[in-house]
């Protein structure tokens, strides 16, 4: 199901569930339109510190509910919402994704190559200045900018 490119439409969802998830410690990760008709799809990840409840997500979609109805955020007739965590290996994307995963496993796909891979994985050590600090299996450190970096989730260990 292809993602809907509305812009205007996902800023002012985006809004919306900011303010339904506000004074829970619950923050919105990514707010996603799909499809198109009848099959539309809007599916949003929220997260907090410690993890989401299957609670947070049952208020955040209830309140939510109300204020899309209220302000009539999504054009058309019908649509499904969804709203879940980002899973245990979700999608880096923000600085501040990646603030918060500091110390954990992660797996980055660049732009171009760096040392002759455009995959790298290893323990995320630092972030700063829009840079990641990357600890790879041999042991070696690697600096990456976030600007070459094409994809990012992250790593979870079985």
């Amino acid at each position: 199901m292809p993602i809907v490119q509305q812009p205007e439409v996902i800023e002012r969802i985006n809004e919306l569930t900011e303010r339904a998830a506000a004074g829970a410690g619950i923050e919105v990760v990514e707010v996603q339109l799909r499809g198109a008709g009848k099959s539309r799809l809007l599916r949003v990840y929220i997260d907090k510190p410690g993890g989401v409840t299957h609670g947070d997500c049952e208020a955040v979609s209830h309140n939510l509910g109300v204020l899309l109805d209220e302000e009539d955020a999504v054009p058309g007739d019908s649509y499904t919402l969804e709203v879940s965590s980002p899973g245990a290996e979700r999608k880096l994307s923000k600085p501040r994704d990646f603030e918060r995963v500091v110390g954990q496993k992660v797996r980055v796909f660049l732009r171009e190559p760096l040392d002759g891979s455009k995959s790298l994985e290893g323990k995320l050590t630092g972030f700063g200045n829009d840079t990641l600090a990357l600890e790879i299996a041999s042991g070696e450190s690697l600096q990456v900018p976030l600007e070459r970096v094409q994809k990012a989730n992250l790593k979870f260990d079985w």
